[in-house]
C-alpha cells in the first residue's frame, strides 16, 4: 500500500492553521492548541517545514512561525518532500538511494519511473489552498465513478 505518513498529514493540518493566521506569527504551542496535536509533534513538523523552506521561523520573545509563501504557492509535493524526502515508490526509480538486488535481471527496469513521475505530477498539481478549500480538485474520476463506468 502506498501511504502518506501521519507526519505529512499533520504537516498539512499545521500549515492550514498557519495559513488561517492572517497576520503575525504563531508559536508551536499555539499551533498545537488549535490543532489538538501534541506539542512535540507540532515542533518536529515545524522544524522540518522550516528546513524545507515552506515556513519561516522567527526567534525571540515575539517569535513564531508563518508561511514562507501563500497557500496557493505551496504544493503538496513540497510538503511531502519536506517531511518524508523525495517521492520514490520503489528502489528502482531514478534518483532512489536504495538499491535492488535484482536490478541486473529486471524485466521492467525503468518502468516504475513513469508511475513515480505520474504521482509526482499529481502531487505538484495540488496546493495547500486546494487542501483548504471545500471544493474537489480532482480532475480524474473518483473511485465510485470508475466503478459506475465498469
Amino acid at each position: 500500500m502506498i501511504k502518506i505518513s501521519r507526519l505529512a498529514d499533520y504537516a498539512v493540518v499545521v500549515l492550514t492553521t498557519l495559513a488561517h493566521q492572517s497576520e503575525g506569527l504563531m508559536s508551536a504551542g499555539a499551533v498545537a492548541q488549535r490543532t489538538h496535536l501534541p506539542e512535540p509533534t507540532v515542533a518536529k513538523v515545524l522544524k522540518l517545514l522550516a528546513k524545507g523552506n515552506i515556513i519561516e521561523s522567527i526567534r525571540g520573545a515575539n517569535g513564531g512561525y508563518k508561511l514562507a509563501r501563500s497557500a496557493p504557492r505551496i504544493q503538496v509535493a513540497d510538503i511531502i518532500k519536506a517531511i518524508e524526502g523525495p517521492v520514490s515508490l520503489t528502489a528502482c526509480v531514478e534518483g532512489s538511494k536504495e538499491t535492488c538486488d535484482y536490478h541486473a535481471h529486471c524485466k521492467v527496469k525503468g518502468r516504475w519511473d513513469d508511475v513515480n513521475m505520474a504521482i509526482q505530477v499529481a502531487l505538484e498539481s495540488i496546493t495547500l489552498a486546494d487542501m483548504m478549500s471545500g471544493h474537489s480538485f480532482l480532475k480524474i474520476p473518483r473511485e465510485t465513478e470508475l466503478h459506475e463506468r465498469l
